[in-house]
């Protein structure tokens, strides 16, 4: 064989070893959450459960983002003609 097919045939092999670097990349460990619906959800292929928290609108967050956005965009946007 010449070195290009021994070249060939080792570059095979890499690839298909680096396939499965993940496999063994990982910790077995009790899950302390097992189980929880805050977390996983009522079934593992449905959504976890979000917090029910509502804030109420302050309108002076608003104006204040606005101040930030014009100071820190307003030369970009009239470069671009916009």
């Amino acid at each position: 064989m010449n070195r290009k097919n021994i070249l060939a045939i080792a570059s095979i092999a890499l690839l298909a070893t680096a396939c499965d670097y993940q496999k063994n990349n990982n910790i077995k460990q009790a899950d302390l959450r097992e189980g929880d619906q805050y977390v996983y959800g009522v079934h593992p292929d449905s959504a976890a459960a979000q917090t029910k928290n509502k804030y109420t609108a302050k309108p002076e967050n608003e104006v204040r983002a606005n101040k930030i956005r014009e100071k820190l965009f307003n030369d970009s946007t009239n470069a671009q003609g916009n």
